[in-house]
């Protein structure tokens, strides 16, 4: 086994479920969700794993995979997603993974709709569109709110977004567990040494567990296959939106001003970002169908349905 870099890359399947995902280190993922959510009806004691594919009430309804499904001793639910490259509507599909915990909480006969609190929270490799310019602010976490008074209007279920490319402290700058939580996460695949900083007995058992000299052979050939599509993945995705965002609103102006007026190249640039975007979408996963990545991770990746990557030309 030849071992190029010491510790795994916790953006890939392999990295994040290995370090989050298994019940040997369940520990380590109460640790961080309790510095994420910090949490004033108190800390998380113990999680239960449960099952990451998620059916539809009907045969023929949509499903979910999950990265990550678990609820703690309260029998509140927790989604922890890990979103390699971008994707369009990824809001979107993360609002849509919600109702299936918020589903699966109803009992038949008499039933008085209490709900227990569920968690969405998104690890990005990647920046919102939207957020580009603000350099600033990269978590956000989202309730619903009432726009009247600025005051919560539910409390039970929570969205977490860390836009992770925008953490930029670096290790005699972290002040709090939770920085370096995310400095972990950050750097973990360009570190050689455990940082002197990190001496906790939590983040002991991290870089254990991340360190690749301590797999075995399939440990090690799952670890590079897994980093391998998720290389090819983000260059092909992130390089795929940035061309076709772009060609887009060339389009959209250009149809913008042949209209000569101003709702005509409004209409125009909108037109051609939402024609753009489409037909990158579409390019983007018959690239990635034919360079032979699997079905399952196009679908979740690019927002398309199974069948809808069947009928791709």
């Amino acid at each position: 086994m030849r071992v190029k870099d010491k510790y795994i890359n916790p953006f890939t399947d392999f990295g994040f479920k290995k370090l989050f995902g298994s019940e040997p280190n369940k520990d380590l993922l109460i640790d961080f969700l309790n510095e994420l959510l910090k949490k004033e009806t108190g800390r998380i004691l113990d999680l239960t794993y449960l099952p990451p594919e998620q059916l539809g009430r009907h045969n023929d309804a949509r499903k979910a995979i999950f990265d990550i499904y678990c609820e703690n001793e309260h029998g509140e639910k927790f989604i922890v997603e890990l979103q390699k490259a971008k994707q369009n509507y990824f809001k979107d599909r993360s609002i849509y993974y919600s109702t299936f915990p918020i589903q699966q909480q109803a009992e038949k006969g008499e039933w008085s709709f209490k709900l227990n609190a569920i968690y969405t929270i998104g690890i990005l490799d990647f920046v919102f569109d939207e957020d580009k310019e603000d350099h600033d602010v990269f978590h956000h976490e989202v309730q619903l709110i009432d726009k009247s008074t600025q005051k919560v209007f539910y409390d039970k279920l929570t969205y977490i977004y860390l836009e992770m490319p925008k953490f930029k402290k670096k290790e005699d700058e972290l002040e709090t567990h939770f920085d370096k939580w995310l400095y972990i996460i950050r750097n973990l695949e360009n570190l050689t040494n455990r940082p002197p900083k990190l001496q906790e007995k939590v983040f002991s058992k991290l870089f254990e567990q991340a360190e690749i000299a301590n797999y075995t052979e399939q440990e090690y050939a799952d670890y590079e296959e897994s980093l391998k599509v998720y290389r090819d993945l983000k260059n092909v995705i992130d390089t795929a939106f940035e061309e076709g965002v772009a060609e887009g609103i060339e389009k959209g102006k250009v149809a913008g001003l042949a209209e000569g007026i101003e709702k005509g190249k409004a209409e125009g640039l909108a037109e051609g970002i939402e024609k753009g975007k489409a037909e990158t979408i579409r390019l983007t996963a018959l690239q990635l169908k034919q360079a032979g990545v699997a079905i399952d991770v196009i679908a979740k990746v690019m927002g398309l349905t199974v069948d809808e990557l069947d009928n791709l030309p």
